[in-house]
């Protein structure tokens, strides 16, 4: 939802990629954004009616992004996708950094930093693994945001380093940063960037896709 310059710009990536996007704005103009080439669905209306909703094939989506001018729109949008649609995969732009940290507690990804908005939104919508934010120059180890499952909230951090063998290098809480300690516990909304071998990547996604076992 939204085709200003992050929105154009993010559903151009994604159809590179392979992706079948469909883009909602209010202004029809606005599609021009996407340029002659772009191959998905345009769909004129407000990113939160259900009627639109349904037209842009919210029914069959994978992901939903909330990047229009507007926060309340945006936010309202992402609720009606994850609550109505059951749209796992659904993150919001917000400009006040106050109102990103309340919607993160609600289970809301958000991106208030416009810098890393096009960015960041592309790494949560597609999936867990397939954008690393750094590798070593040899190729063996790589930097990366790793999808937990939900039933390792209020579990320790050690935890997840004894159980993948991979190491959680930081959090990403409430909109900052941060370096866990020994016995930090994962939080609902935390977003977790680990070190992994390249060669053990396949395992440690699998085993914190899954429910974890006794500590």
């Amino acid at each position: 939802m939204g085709c200003g310059r992050v929105g154009s710009s993010l559903a151009r990536s994604l159809e590179k990629r392979g992706h079948t996007v469909a883009v909602i704005d209010v202004m029809v103009d606005s599609f021009r954004r996407l340029g002659p080439d772009f191959g998905g669905r345009t769909v004129k209306g407000v990113g939160f009616d259900r009627e639109v909703l349904i037209e842009s094939g919210i029914e069959q989506a994978e992901g939903f992004a909330a990047v229009s001018s507007g926060d309340n729109s945006n936010i309202l949008a992402a609720r009606v996708v994850r609550e109505t649609f059951s749209v796992d995969n659904v993150v919001a732009r917000i400009y006040d950094p106050g109102r990103a940290e309340v919607y993160e507690r609600l289970g809301i990804p958000t991106v208030a930093t416009v810098r890393w908005t096009s960015d960041q939104v592309l790494r949560r919508l597609l999936p867990a693994g397939s954008e690393p934010q750094w590798r070593d120059p040899s190729g063996a180890v790589r930097l990366m945001e790793v999808h937990v499952d939900a039933s390792w909230v209020g579990r320790t951090v050690d935890h997840i380093d004894e159980a993948t063998g991979a190491r959680v290098a930081f959090l990403f809480r409430l909109g900052a940063g941060m370096v866990p300690r020994r016995g930090t516990i994962l939080q609902d909304g935390d977003l977790v960037y680990a070190a992994v071998a390249d060669d053990q990547l396949a395992r440690v996604e699998a085993v914190l896709e899954a429910p974890p076992g006794p500590e």
